[in-house]
Order: C-alpha cells, then structure tokens, then sequence
C-alpha cells in the first residue's frame, strides 16, 4: 500500500508491505539545497538554467532505502517470513521539519525501529548525537524616515536587528558552550538613505538536548522583545519549527555495525580514484584532516572498510532525531564522496552524480537489508532495543515541537 500525503504532508510518502510484527521503518528523505547546482566534474561548473544541486546527496539517500526494501521484501517472500516494512519518502530535511510535520500526523505511529542511512565520507555507524534545534524568524516593523532629512522621524527595523544580534552575542557567555546560535539577516531595507521599516532576522538555536534548545529559545524571545522596546518597533515572532536530538540505539547500533562489516562494498575503480584525488585537491587541508582523524593511509582518496563506532556526535542537526524519540534508530553513514568533501558543497553534488555515489548507495541498501532481515529473524534484537529506549526516554513520551496551529510551508 502506498499512501501519499503521509501524515498530513503533500510531498511524504508511506509506502507498506507485510503483515504483523516487527514493524520497521526506512527513512528515506530527498531534498536539495539553492546554489548547489553542478556538473558530474572535478571543476566547479553549475549546469545552467538550474539553481539547485544534491550538495548532501539527498538523490542518492532517498534512492538507496528504496532498494533496501526492494531485497528486505523478496528475501521475506522466498523465505516467507512475517513482519511488516515501510518506505518513507520524507520531504525538507533540509529545512529541518518534514519529519517532525510528518509526526504530527502521526505517521510513524506503530514502529518497532528505524534506520537512517546518509551520503557521507565515510562507511560508519555512530552512537553521537545531532543536535535538538528551533527556527525562528524575527520580524521587526518601524516608521521609514528620511535618513538624512528627518531620521528622528524614524523607527528603524534594521535597528531592532541589528540590536537583537547583539544581544545575542552576549547572550552566548551566558549559556553552555555547547549550545549553538547563528543567525542570517533576510532583509535589512533598500537604501542608506530612507530608514527601514521592516526588518527579518531567521535563527538556528541549537544545542545536545530538546529541553536546553527551549530554554534557550525563550531567552533568545526576551532579547528580541528587548530590541523592540529599545527602537520603538513591533515584533512579530514566526516560529518556523524544530526537531529533536538523535538518539542512536546502542543495541542497534552494534547490529548495524556489524551488517556494515558484513555487506559486500565494490571496490573503487581507477577511474573513480582519480576523479576523488582531484576533487581532494580543491580542499587538501580537510583531507589531510579526515586520514588523519580516522587513521586512513596516506595515499587514501575514497575510503575503503568500514571505520569504529563513532560516538562523538557533532554540531549539526537532523529531523531524524523526532523519529528516534517515538521508536528505537539507529542512523549509519556510508563512503559517497571523496575524503575531503566539505559539507553542502558543490564537490559532493558532483560525487552525487557520479559512479562514486552510486556505489556508496548501493552499499548502503545493501547493509539496510541485512540489518532488517536479522531484526526480523532474531527478536531478541528488538527485545533488549526496546529496553534501552525505555531507559533512555525515562517515562517521557515524544512530545512534537511543531505545533497543531503550524502549517506545511509547502501546503500555503
């Protein structure tokens, strides 16, 4: 059954196989990001009449839970095996609410577990968390005025920004260093001279908990309110979502890793290898970094095997993490771009393209597939999964960070 519209959401899709227990759940997403557009080439080289490109390979991500369920269901129906799996085509990832819109719909109701597989640099299993976040835009409206004329007729927007990112800076001394606060300005007027009567600030408040990114939140409100006061302005708070933490399933995790180690991984061509060596001599200093982080040879431009568990977690954040607060997740990452691909950039569109991406997506579903069929196979796996993800939830229940009054942007 294929239901679209999952959840509530236009772009979502649900798509179910199979009857009874376990229910599990494959993440697909697919998005993509403004000026990222780019040809299959070592060279920067936007495809023309295009603006947007897979500059987190997001083309082959949604791709490659479509064939993990493809083989999880023929290995079912040869060896006619219960369970029930599903496909989710999850849209906005990178706007960071399609999952959390999809939630409030209730579209994950029901899971046993999920997976998440993710383009990356590496072939990798993690236990690190992403961060929980909030998206807020700050809408200050004041009295345009002629700048040089009569500015003391005027009640500047671009005042009450500016004043509120102020505030924010220092606001940073004031909270855990963990927590993270950027900021972009969307509008701040059209001339020098004439006082801007409407200005827009949009945040990312970010930090290793939901709770912390709330209290922070609340904060970053009162500087904003603030900054009205100061300039004789109106606020207007445009609350535009957030999502959960990660919280990676340690049961899982080490299933996962082990399906990593177990899954065939084609090897690199000649032709792949060299195309990664010139994309890493666009950015050496952060190749050198990954062989030196994970202890790859020094000649190394794709990886090969499959690294440690990494629990280090990092800085950003994931819509999948809403997902891991109504069932166990595990989330994995597999070698799609070369060692030295920076994040959301237009050398990982290309490797997006490419045979290089292809075979780290094919690796992926293929490690996805064993995962699912030994969970199915093996209940105990499940059992001691739920376990943990009692513990870690601690009586709490998911509470969706997105709010009934909220609309799908893309439903507008």
């Amino acid at each position: 059954m294929v239901e679209v519209g999952a959840g509530g959401v236009k772009a979502a899709v649900k798509a179910t196989w199979g009857q009874g227990k376990p229910v599990l759940g494959f993440l697909g997403e697919y998005d993509a990001l403004p000026g990222m557009s780019q040809e299959v080439t070592t060279e920067q080289k936007p495809i023309e009449g295009k603006a947007y490109g897979h500059a987190c390979g997001h083309n082959l991500l949604g791709v490659s839970h479509v064939a993990a369920v493809i083989g999880l269901k023929a290995e079912m129906e040869e060896r006619k095996l219960p369970g029930t799996i599903i496909y989710y085509g999850c849209p906005a990832e990178e706007v960071l609410t399609g999952k959390g819109f999809m939630a409030r719909g209730g579209a994950f109701r029901g899971l046993d577990a999920s997976v998440a597989f993710h383009p990356m640099t590496m072939n990798m299993v993690t236990t690190g968390n992403s961060l929980a976040l909030n998206s807020v835009k700050f809408h200050f409206k004041g009295v345009t005025a002629h700048a040089g004329g009569d500015p003391h007729n005027g009640r500047s927007a671009l005042d009450a920004v500016e004043i509120t990112n102020v505030g924010c800076n220092y606001l940073r001394e004031h909270v855990t260093t963990d927590v993270r606060m950027h900021y972009v300005i969307t509008h701040g007027g059209v001339a020098p001279n004439i006082v801007p009567d409407y200005a827009c600030v949009w945040y990312y408040v970010r930090a290793p908990k939901r709770e912390m990114v709330e209290e922070v939140y609340q904060r970053l409100i009162k500087v904003a309110e603030g900054a009205a006061h100061m300039t004789e302005t109106t606020l207007e708070v445009e609350f535009m979502g957030g999502c959960y933490e990660t919280m990676n399933n340690d049961v899982l995790v080490g299933q996962l890793h082990k399906n990593l180690r177990e899954a065939p991984q084609d090897d690199w061509s000649d032709e792949e290898i060299t195309f990664a060596a010139k994309m890493n001599d666009t950015t050496p200093q952060l190749r050198e970094r990954a062989v030196k982080l994970a202890g790859l040879p020094e000649d190394a431009q794709l990886h090969t095997g499959v690294c440690e568990i990494d629990s280090t977690g990092n800085a950003g954040s994931t819509d999948v993490g809403d997902v891991h607060h109504i069932a166990p997740g595990v989330f994995f990452t597999t070698a799609c771009y070369n060692i030295g691909a920076p994040g959301h950039s237009w050398q990982i569109t290309a490797c997006s393209g490419s045979t290089i991406g292809e075979k780290g997506m094919i690796y992926g579903a293929r490690t996805m597939a064993k995962w699912g069929l030994d969970l199915i196979e093996q209940p105990e796996i499940l059992e001691k999964a739920w376990k943990e993800f009692d513990k870690s939830m601690g009586g709490k229940k998911y509470n969706c960070p997105i709010p009934e009054g909220l609309r799908v942007p893309a439903q507008e």
